[in-house]
């Protein structure tokens, strides 16, 4: 099996450099020991208990989702064998209740895999983002908390741009391009865990035999080891896999988009497409595939210099709010005939 490369490490710590970094790059990059000095990494590098009695402290005892998945599967997070379903079990609870779930397990040889996702951290555990988290004077991201013992999430991607702090135990990312799409061998779209599609490869137990491709993927992944206080940048759109190392692990993300929220989901767009487009005759795809090299991938910014800018229409660049409203009313109506 080839061997991964490993993500690029700058130890600058300054946020304006972070910034100034990742606006200069499309590929993924650790920040080593950036959040290191927060209070949560300090409590952690005390005791994993340390660690929890410190969160809790913030915590105003509204239900959290998690998730429990049996011993025998070893953390994957996944579907059940018929992928009809999933092979974890999700409930509100307390996050006292899970946090003391994860240490009556904490010295298991084969415990159960025990996590608690994506939770905004304002409304979960205010005050904790005061000391624990970024904070950026242009960008107003969507700021997370995970927590959960050894667990092993699938490959998968994510639209917004992604700081993401490991601020207790160690985690490791495998982090592969966009293109490598074609060779992660995704799942369904529209029934994943998490809400997104999935690669379907055990990326622990690769079955070369049925994933040959899944090869080539790993030659152009990149890895990413994280202590206590590291932050990895993960630009939109790379997939990554995430593997929780010890008997508790906490991360803080802070995702952001680069355009307005009133421009959509490009999802959107896919599903569109998937409709209207996936089942047409090679020839006719073949024809819209250069319409939308010319309109949507591959355009210049004076491609339309021969429109009068007030005729531009969905056209403009960037798109403005009224022309986007404008356009998704089109859009609606002309979905219901």
């Amino acid at each position: 099996m080839e061997k991964k490369q490993a993500v690029r490490v700058i130890d600058n710590t300054e946020i304006s450099h972070i910034l100034e970094v990742i606006d200069n790059t499309d590929e993924p990059v650790i920040f080593k020991g950036a959040c290191a000095h927060w209070p949560i990494v300090q409590a952690g590098q005390q005791s994993a208990e340390a660690a929890a009695q410190y969160l809790l402290t913030f915590y105003q005892e509204a239900p959290v989702t998690a998730y429990y998945v049996s011993p025998e599967h070893k953390g994957r997070v996944f579907y059940n064998e018929q992928v009809n379903g999933f092979n974890y079990q999700a409930a509100q609870l307390n996050l006292r209740q899970v946090i003391d779930k994860l240490f009556t397990h904490k010295d298991d040889a084969f415990p159960p895999s025990i996590y608690m996702g994506s939770t905004e951290i304002n409304q979960f555990l205010p005050g904790l983002a005061a000391e624990n988290s970024l904070t950026f004077d242009k960008i107003h991201p969507l700021t997370s908390v995970w927590l959960g013992n050894q667990s092993r999430i699938a490959a998968h991607f994510d639209f917004p741009q992604n700081l993401a702090c490991n601020v207790v135990g160690k985690r490791t990312f495998t982090l592969f391009p966009p293109e490598q799409v074609g060779n992660l061998y995704t799942g369904p779209m529209e029934f994943a865990p998490g809400g997104q599609e999935i690669s379907m490869v055990d990326f622990d137990n690769p079955d070369f035999e049925k994933f040959p491709k899944y090869q080539h993927a790993l030659n152009a992944a990149q890895t990413a080891e994280l202590e206590p206080g590291d932050v990895l940048y993960v630009p939109s759109m790379w997939w990554h896999q995430v593997s929780g190392i010890e008997a508790f692990n906490v991360l803080i993300t802070h995702w952001w988009r680069d355009t307005p929220a009133y421009l959509g989901r490009p999802n959107n767009a896919l599903a569109l497409a998937m409709l209207s487009l996936r089942s047409l005759p090679k020839a006719q795809r073949q024809a819209w595939k250069a319409h939308f090299n010319h309109y949507i991938f591959d355009h210049d910014d004076d491609d339309v210099s021969h429109i009068p800018e007030s005729a531009q229409g969905m056209q403009t660049k960037p798109l403005d709010e009224l022309n986007a409203r404008k356009l998704r009313a089109d859009l609606i109506n002309k979905l219901k005939r």
